[in-house]
């Protein structure tokens, strides 16, 4: 159950939603313009070098892009290749292509040059069914992820969604981890939540996983006794006007088509866990404006955030040479 080696690639979109309009994404603070090209997908920076202008906002023709402004034409190799009105050679101007792929049937980007294979999320690829809904919020990464994974907030947040309605909590130990590129805490000792969403879909307990992987994947997964039952993977990345944009995908076993129905009914159910949490991300952020950007408290139960701070800065989590073993009721 060891995660798989964290690389550069960042989900930007279904691939069922890059058809032929460009579309424009913010990835570390970068602007990037994707679109197909033909049978292949293309991705430059969002700015054509004539006058600026946002590429996003053209249209593609003949498996290149079209600028918006004065119709410059760059193939899918990024050259440009006509310029409108112009009479003679066209000038030698380039695009700077990125790397691009589509895998499991999301398309990803790299800012970097990279040949370490995307991850889409543990209960990925055949046997396996997947619900997908984009989510975007006003926040910070780091906020973001830590809601994600954190066990604690679901007893206020989500009440009666994703823990019950009662106040009993139960014993629970947790062992927190971690290495280059990420972490995780692993929980033992809860049984099946009692939240609405835990009954319908997840089954037997055993364990249950929660972890965080550069650049930005924060991924809970939930084991009964003999198999993974349900994992929840978040492909999340900042955007430059304070917003965090998201990828949230439910996957689990297709149980000879029971697994399609339980999808069926998540989705839905997902929608209203994403809306809980964005209201209180989003409080919590106009109150961090209103009040001068206060430095939070970190807490007991806080147990990921120092790690994924760290991973977030190409640091080391600070569990990476001391492991972490607790107990928290849950």
């Amino acid at each position: 159950m060891t995660p798989v080696t964290p690389s550069s690639w960042i989900a930007v979109c279904a691939a069922r939603d890059l058809k032929r309009t460009p579309r424009r994404f913010v990835i570390a603070g970068q602007a990037v313009v994707v679109f197909r090209s033909g049978r292949d997908i293309a991705v430059f920076a969002d700015i054509c070098p004539h006058r600026l202008a946002p590429l996003s906002e053209g249209r593609v023709i003949d498996g290149g892009i079209e600028c918006p402004y004065h119709g410059w034409q760059f193939d899918g190799t990024g050259l440009c290749r006509m310029i409108p009105g112009a009479v003679g050679p066209v000038p030698r101007v380039r695009l700077a292509p990125m790397a691009v792929c589509e895998h499991d049937d999301l398309i990803f980007v790299s800012l970097t040059p990279t040949e370490a294979p995307p991850y889409s999320g543990r209960l990925s690829g055949a046997g396996n069914v997947s619900a997908l809904v984009e989510s975007r919020v006003q926040s910070t990464l780091i906020d973001v992820a830590e809601n994600i994974l954190d066990a604690s907030h679901t007893h206020f947040t989500h009440k009666g969604l994703l823990r019950g309605l009662s106040a009993r909590r139960h014993r629970v130990r947790v062992d927190i981890t971690g290495g280059l590129g990420w972490v995780e805490a692993r929980y033992e000792g809860e049984p099946r939540q009692e939240g609405l969403i835990s009954r319908l879909l997840e089954g037997g307990r055993g364990i249950s996983i929660g972890r965080f992987m550069a650049p930005g994947i924060a991924e809970i997964e939930f084991w009964g006794p003999q198999r993974l039952n349900l994992v929840t993977t978040f492909h999340l990345r900042q955007e430059v006007d304070g917003q965090v944009a998201g990828l949230g995908i439910l996957s689990g076993p297709t149980e000879y088509g029971l697994g399609y129905v339980k999808a069926a009914i998540f989705k839905p159910l997902f929608a209203v866990a994403l809306a809980q949490d964005r209201h209180i991300l989003q409080a919590a952020s106009g109150n961090r404006k209103v009040f001068g950007d206060p430095k939070p408290v970190i807490g007991p139960l806080d147990i990921l955030r120092s790690s994924i701070e760290a991973i977030l800065k190409g640091e080391l989590p600070p569990v990476t040479h001391q492991p972490v073993r607790m107990i928290m009721e849950l």
